[in-house]
Parts: structure tokens; sequence; C-alpha cells
């Protein structure tokens, strides 16, 4: 198998950019649907297709034809002959669901279960589309705002007493006592089980404490402004409150963040490169129109506490700068192209894509142009390639051995 051109599927989640993904590729914007997500991989909900002999093909069913050729014999041993990884393009215009994804065990469990009770694939009740854990990077490419894991417990007691809001005083006495891994567990358990009626309220009075306190130049400016227009968006959402537990951080552009399974968290705004493990699992907990499942989602959280790190690229010398994280499921890099860049440390298949610029990937006899928002699948048998013009270009992998 040969380099071949990705012809890539958009999502159209109500939270996604009207610009940023038509301006990428040079279409037209904006664009009558909101576009949320750019898929680029061999994911069985929305695979990416290529041409072969004037055909399009979806890269699932072309990578079953000869796993070893287009994954490498060491990823179909260690990853039962499917592509690991997905890369999106992601284009938050609004903020996402409050979520998380599960561990391996957890997604196989879940799995099954939904299979033996006869869920369809496409059902929206159904939280597991797959038996992959997700753990997951993502890489800004805009200035990006995201929500991810609980805070600092003694950082945490000092926002809510700044709120002063006394209806919360029960539900955030396990936070005032005792250990903060029970007592974050206890917290969103009793926000989460609260009557209707008594989620409304809290949330009333929360956002009521907010409008009041979001511009007085203070420790917490950010976080009771992002749960003010959190609140605009869904005002009686309990979600609202939960997220003032978790930890506020930006990214500037090139910047990244990695989330481990268990990591709860949304992504608020911005634009990205992201990658994971090939994987459609999620489940949310609020924030969203689509399908909530509380219970689901307090087994699979971690409620450790947490403090992001923001991860810089690392460079190698060389014009390939590498993210460093802790999955053996996938590597993501960006190689700065200004002229030519040839890649010889291959071990397995590969997917790049252009951000900015345009290029021209070669391997052996085969060139393929690489303008912004396009993308190749490099299989584990291609030889060795190179990259001409000037361009931003990220290469998804399999770390090496």
């Amino acid at each position: 198998m040969n380099v071949k051109r990705l012809f890539c599927p958009i999502q159209s989640y109500a939270w996604g950019s009207h610009n940023f993904i038509s301006e990428l590729q040079g279409r037209a914007s904006p664009t009558i649907d909101p576009e949320a997500e750019l898929w680029m991989g061999a994911h069985p909900t929305a695979p990416s297709q290529v041409q072969i002999n004037g055909e399009r093909l979806s890269l699932d069913d072309v990578i079953a034809r000869d796993r070893v050729d287009a994954l490498g014999g060491r990823v179909v041993e260690r990853f039962g002959g499917e592509l690991p990884f997905l890369l999106k393009v992601l284009a938050a215009e609004r903020p996402l669901s409050l979520q998380a994804h599960p561990s391996r065990a957890q997604a196989e469990a879940g799995f099954a279960a939904e299979e033996a009770a006869g869920i369809p694939l496409s059902d929206a009740f159904r939280n597991y589309k797959d038996r992959c854990h997700k753990p997951e990077l993502i890489v800004a490419l805009t200035p990006f705002v995201a929500l991810c894991g609980f805070r600092r417990v003694p950082t945490t007691r000092r926002l809510f007493d700044k709120l002063a809001v006394a209806r919360l005083d029960r539900y955030l006495a396990p936070l005032r006592a005792g250990n903060p891994q029970e007592g974050l567990r206890e917290t969103c358990a009793l926000l989460f089980s609260a009557s209707r009626h008594e989620q409304v309220a809290i949330v009333d009075s929360v956002l009521e404490a907010g409008r009041r306190l979001a511009s007085d130049d203070g420790e917490f400016e950010a976080e009771l402004g992002w749960a003010v227009r959190l609140g605009g968006l869904y005002p009686e959402d309990i979600g609202v409150v939960v997220a003032l537990l978790l930890n506020l951080v930006r990214l500037q552009p090139h910047q990244a963040l990695y989330l481990s399974a268990g990591n709860l968290h949304s992504y608020l705004g911005g634009a990205g490169v992201e990658i994971m493990a090939n994987s459609d699992n999620v489940l949310r907990g609020g924030l969203t129109p689509k399908r909530i499942d509380v219970p689901g989602l307090l087994r699979m959280l971690e409620f450790s506490e947490l403090e992001p790190s923001v991860l810089s690229p690392l460079t190698t010398g060389g014009a390939e700068a590498v993210y460093s994280a802790p999955a053996e499921d996938f590597r993501l890099s960006c190689l700065s192209v200004a002229g030519g860049v040839n890649v010889t440390d291959r071990d397995g298949p590969e997917i790049v894509l252009a951000t900015e610029g345009s290029a021209m990937l070669a391997s052996g006899s085969e060139t393929i142009e690489l303008q912004s928002g396009t993308a190749a699948f490099v299989p584990a048998s291609a030889p060795p390639y190179s990259l001409a013009g000037t361009a931003t270009v990220f290469r998804a992998t399999v770390p090496l051995r």
C-alpha cells in the first residue's frame, strides 16, 4: 500500500464553529451548519476514505485487507489489527459537555453490557461505541480554554467561601472535613442527586453571587465569569456548579493538555489538533442536550486533586517537536517545514495533517500535496518520506519501540 490522501468527514455538533474548519481548508465561511470536528482515522463511526483505482473506500476496510502492510507487525500484535489512534481538528464555538472517558477495563465492560442489552450503536442512549479506552491530547491552534480535573480542595474552599451561598453549605460539608478525594466524591454525588427543584435553586443562587463577583478583579474572576456564561447557556443545570470544582486552564497556540481516563473536563472554547486512542466513548454529566448518565459518570471519575500540566513541544534538534504524553496508543509531533524535511524514523502507520501553508509529501514514487486542512495516511510498509514546501504539519503515529 502506498501513501494515500485522506478524505475526512466533518462532524456537525451544536457547539462547533461556523468558521474555523472551513477557513482552515480554504472553503467559504461562515458555514450554514456548525462544524465541530474533522475526523482523520479509521473509527467505524466516521472513517476517513482513500481513493484506490478511482473508487473511494473507507480506511478501516482498506486496513482490514492487509493489516500488516498498513499497520506493521508490532502494531497488529499489540492493538489487534486496528489503527490505534484517531486524529481530529476540534473547533469549539460554544462549550462542550461536562464529560469523562473510560479506562480500557471500563470500556470493555460498558460495551459488553450495552451489547447484551441490545442497544444499537446508533442509539442516542448508547455510551459505549467501542471497547477502547480514550486518553487524549489537545494541542491549541488558537487561544484555547478548558476545564480539566478537580482543583486543589483548599483553593476550591476559598472560591466557595467567596461566593458565600448558604444553600450550598450542606453539599460542601464533605470538602471541609476529611479526605479530599472522598470529599470531592461525596460533594459531587450530593449535588448530582439533589432534587430537580433544589438543583435549580442552587444554580440560581450561585449565578446571582457569581454575577456580583465576576468583575471584581479578584482571585476567581475568570472562573466565576465562565460560570456565569455556562449558566446563561444552561440556566438550570447543576453542571454549572460542579464545573466550579475544576481547574480552569488556558492554552496558547502550540501548547497542549493531556487527559487520562476518568478526568472530568470540558473544552470551553477555541480550536486545536486532538489525538486520542481510537475511541468514541464518552459519559456526560451536564452542560449538554445529549444523554446524561450521572451514575455511570460517577463510577468512572477519578476524584483525585489535579494540577494540570500544560505541555510545550520538545524539540528533537531538527524540524520536529514532540508532545510528550504517557499514552501507548499514540504519539503526536509537529513539523516546521521550511524548504525540506526528511522523515526516516518510521515504525508503524502515520497520519500527517497540514494546518498552515502547503507541502509536497513524497514517498517512493508517490507524491501528495498537503494543503492546509488536508491529511494523508502513510502505511507502515511505505518507505521513508519527505516534505517539501513551507508548512506546519502534525504527525500522528504510534510510539516507537
